[in-house]
């Protein structure tokens, strides 16, 4: 296997890498929806995406969302309570490790952008409302391949965005899962422990990990 090189653009995932989903909970209470069906309702969501994709289907993420916390319902919740925990995607903070590790990258010459299975508008939002447009390039959605992640043809999209060979491009990711499917497609990768904790056994091994995004860019640059 081929010893990793520090990455000349580093693509960082958005749900759960940089925004916790955590303030969301509060909404599904007040739509009159049990909290503990956040992580329920948001693995359904990543299931429905990546099934549409394995089928040569797909659909966006508000209607996928919006389908997958139907269903974890039981078809019982109304429309109104879907859009009122869906509009939060537009209120959700970053991390506080985000913009530290962006400007460690823009300080090393190294490039960034946003790599993500959510919708454009909402993570142009993002990119804006936390001031970070001066640090991020470029925003890619799987809308443009009409893939969710992890299928190889997602992350060697971004790789041509980027104008850079697969194996000088970087993912960063908060999910075991991605990283695997960046590796598989010739990527660098790196692995924030914040949300799993261990990484899974059952996929190939990061290039980069860390207990914060600052610590995995650090091990990244250090290639």
């Amino acid at each position: 296997m081929p010893i990793p090189s520090r990455p000349q653009v580093v693509a960082f995932d958005v749900i759960e890498t940089l925004i916790a989903l955590e303030p969301l909970r509060a909404r599904f209470v007040e739509a009159g929806l049990p909290g503990h069906l956040l992580e329920t309702w948001f693995t359904r969501t990543l299931r429905d995406g990546m099934t549409l994709s394995a089928t040569g289907d797909f659909e966006p993420f508000r209607p996928v969302a919006e389908n997958a916390l139907r269903a974890v319902t039981r078809f019982e919740v109304g429309d109104a309570a879907v859009a009122h925990v869906l509009d939060g995607f537009a209120t959700l903070p970053a991390h506080p490790d985000v913009e530290p590790a962006l400007r460690r990258l823009a300080d090393a010459g190294v490039r960034a952008m946003l790599l993500t299975n959510g919708a454009r508008a909402t993570t142009l939002d993002f990119v804006e409302r936390h001031s970070l447009t001066d640090l991020i390039e470029r925003v890619v959605t799987v809308e443009e391949v009409r893939r969710w992640k992890p299928p190889a043809v997602v992350y060697e999209h971004a790789a041509s965005v980027a104008g850079v060979p697969a194996d000088r491009l970087a993912l960063v990711a908060a999910h075991a899962w991605d990283c695997h499917g960046a590796k598989r497609a010739g990527l660098v990768t790196g692995w924030v422990s914040r949300l799993e904790r261990d990484y899974s056994a059952i996929f190939a091994p990061p290039d980069a990990r860390g207990d914060d995004l600052v610590e995995v860019v650090d091990a990244l640059l250090a290639l």
